[in-house]
């Protein structure tokens, strides 16, 4: 009785040429394509069906390999950006807070808690923004002076 090894014949390099190259035209193998295939190579039907299921297989695998590894490189790009995006946060966490304190000091020295109004300053001609404690000017009187009326 002959061995599985006795028995597997080995395709030569240009067979294996052959084939790959039919492959990379089409994965699937058909009937009719399978036994043209078989004639011109002097192989066995099955032999080359098995060869076109196996290198599907390799394919196959080679194919999930790739995207496992472009999936994980997402993933690894989301990662250090979300850790940068987290650093940000506590940096403004941070600038916030020293921001709040300045407001309590402020507030502490004024006499008062700080009021939210803001007041435009147009010098000459440029916009600026400056908070105005409700408690350092006393009324109109100190918003008229602040005006130049």
């Amino acid at each position: 009785m002959p061995t599985r090894e006795a028995k597997k014949r080995r395709l030569t390099d240009d067979q294996v040429k052959f084939l790959e190259h039919n492959f990379g035209k089409e994965k699937k193998l058909e009937s009719g394509r399978k036994l043209h295939l078989a004639m011109e190579l002097g192989l066995d039907p099955k032999q080359v069906a098995v060869w076109f299921q196996n290198r599907r297989a390799r394919w196959k695998n080679k194919q999930m390999e790739e995207d496992y590894m472009k999936l994980k490189s997402r993933h690894d790009t989301a990662v250090v950006e979300k850790c940068h995006l987290e650093n940000e946060v506590l940096k403004l966490k941070k600038r916030l807070e020293e921001a709040e304190e300045e407001i309590r000091r402020l507030s502490v020295g004024s006499g008062g808690s700080p009021s939210s109004s803001f007041s435009y300053n147009g010098v000459e001609g440029e916009a600026e923004l400056m908070y105005m404690s409700e408690y350092s000017y006393n009324g109109f009187m100190g918003w008229g002076s602040f005006y130049g009326v």
